[in-house]
């Protein structure tokens, strides 16, 4: 049955849209226009009954996954029996949720008594959506782990499975817009979660001529699960979050003693996506030299304006501090703003100061603080819990308690960011120059193990593109030190822009560049998370 699922997912995907070369070569991997799927972007777009082909669909067509509660009502056995894991489906889940999710996500280490990661176990049971994305990122990852030799098979391996997930999104979408997403709001958040996942492997192998589509798509959904009936009634994003949360429901598992009330797997996927779409976003924002699409939610979801902890908490997923990238936002807003003055003629520069030195003085606030708050290492166990997490005995070098550095790494970056906004580029400045040298002696000297440095490639990015001659070379070393290089593939993108900045140093449009210029010198948006 699962068999059968498959091979018609992938008819029904090919039906409509050409094939495209696939390249390989080298170390790494890059794909060349991969139409792997229409956009799902254009898939909230699509007529709610009609197929892309222009046929009705069948009941069986419609029903791709197990729903849950009140909110789905398609069910098929054929769907059920689909969801049965085979031995070699096995493994790849349980590498996933083992090996390479700490490796994707090192900071991301949730609370055992609040059910750690068993959400993904549970997603990967019931979610077709979110079972697809997962299993294509898996397979490719424990290939390479294995070191298989025939690159060929691997990718065409890869590639099938990919175009399986894209095709289980492609259906789901269209079941929800069938019916709406108040109707099916567990179904919308495993979507929103397969889509991230997708989003995080194309990245990974430096696949990003689909990453407006699928980052529009998943803010889409976003915006709809936010303004949804029940939640658009209550007052600020904030509490529209939240009633999303609690619309979601409690996990059915409560602790014996009735004390502590597990979350559900969909409230922890939309919690978890939602942190990552929020990064995504802000990073967009510095290439295309727009505001965020969520900007006018930052506060109330990053902040704490009402006393209150927010209800997204980047530091637990990305290990950044929340305030860095509220301010990498606002910076954002700002050269969207200084551009749009620039094109009709009528640009204050008094006003541009007087709006940057709000930012500047407010992060460097910040980072003072910061500097001078110890690092707190969290007290040996005083329970039987405790020593079940991880490094547990080694509790000093967990990427959780380096989140400080790590804030510090985005904060001196996020300031080189807000001094090429306002002066233009010029490297060869004292202010520039500091927050430069700090970056880098972060990453080399306190930040451990050095492979942390792909979790913040954006600012690495920003220091290698302002970095001095002399410092080139170094910085070289610390990619170089990554291997092997198809798990570091961000990092050496990273590499890719700033060798092409440094190429072209005396480039008579030099006085003219901006880090969004750099950054859009390799084509397609390029998120580097």
């Amino acid at each position: 049955m699962a068999e059968q699922l498959k091979r018609e997912v992938k008819e029904k995907g090919h039906r409509g849209r050409g094939e495209r070369a696939v390249h390989i070569s080298g170390d790494s991997v890059s794909v060349a226009e991969m139409d792997l799927a229409t956009p799902i972007s254009d898939l909230l777009k699509a007529t709610p009954d009609i197929h892309s082909d222009g046929m009705e669909p069948s009941p069986k067509e419609s029903t791709i996954w197990p729903q849950r509660g009140a909110d789905c009502t398609l069910i098929n056995k054929n769907a059920r029996e689909s969801m049965v894991f085979g031995r070699s489906d096995t493994i790849l889940v349980m590498f996933y949720v083992e090996h390479l999710l700490p490796f994707l996500f090192p900071f991301y280490q949730p609370s055992i008594l609040e059910g750690g990661r068993a959400w993904i176990l549970e997603m990967m049971i019931s979610s077709p959506v979110f079972r697809g994305a997962t299993i294509c990122q898996s397979s490719y990852f424990f290939s390479l782990a294995r070191g298989t030799a025939n690159g060929s098979v691997l990718w065409e391996t890869v590639l099938m499975q990919t175009r399986d997930a894209f095709g289980v999104l492609r259906s789901a979408l269209q079941v929800i817009n069938g019916s709406g997403i108040t109707e099916h709001l567990h179904g919308a958040v495993r979507i929103m979660a397969g889509i991230m996942q997708v989003q995080r492997f194309e990245i990974a192998i430096l696949s990003f001529n689909n990453c407006q589509a699928h980052l529009n798509a998943a803010l889409a959904l976003f915006r709809q699960l936010l303004d949804s009936p029940g939640a658009v009634e209550l007052a600020g994003a904030s509490s529209s979050f939240n009633a999303v949360i609690s619309r979601l429901g409690p996990s059915p598992w409560i602790l014996p003693t009735q004390s502590v009330q597990v979350p559900s797997a969909e409230q922890a996927a939309f919690r978890f996506s939602s942190t990552l779409l929020i990064l995504d976003d802000i990073i967009a924002s510095t290439v295309l030299q727009e505001q965020p699409t969520l900007y006018e939610y930052h506060r109330s979801l990053l902040g704490n304006i009402d006393g209150n902890d927010p209800p997204i908490d980047l530091e637990a997923v990305v290990g950044c501090k929340n305030w860095a990238l509220l301010h990498i936002g606002e910076i954002a807003v700002l050269d969207a703003w200084k551009q749009r003055c620039k094109r009709t003629g009528n640009l204050d520069v008094i006003e541009l100061v007087h709006r940057a030195t709000a930012i500047k003085d407010s992060l460097e606030a910040h980072l003072t603080q910061l500097e001078i708050d110890p690092v707190i290492i969290p007290k040996e166990g005083s329970s039987l819990l405790d020593v079940f997490t991880p490094n547990y005995y080694q509790q000093s070098n967990t990427p959780a308690n380096q989140s400080s550095l790590v804030t510090r790494v985005w904060a001196h970056a996020s300031l080189v960011y807000l001094f090429v906004v306002v002066s233009g580029w010029q490297p060869a400045s004292l202010d520039v120059r500091y927050h430069v040298g700090r970056i880098v002696e972060l990453l080399t000297h306190e930040i451990s193990p050095p492979a942390l440095l792909r979790t913040m490639v954006w600012p690495f990015c920003v220091a290698g593109c302002l970095a001095e001659p002399a410092q080139e070379a170094h910085l070289r070393g610390m990619v170089d030190a990554l291997q092997p290089p198809s798990l570091f593939g961000t990092v050496r993108k990273a590499l890719e822009i700033m060798e092409n900045v440094w190429r072209n140093r005396d480039a008579g449009d030099a006085a003219s560049r901006d880090l969004a210029t750099c950054f859009r010198s390799q084509g397609d948006l390029v998120l580097l998370v």
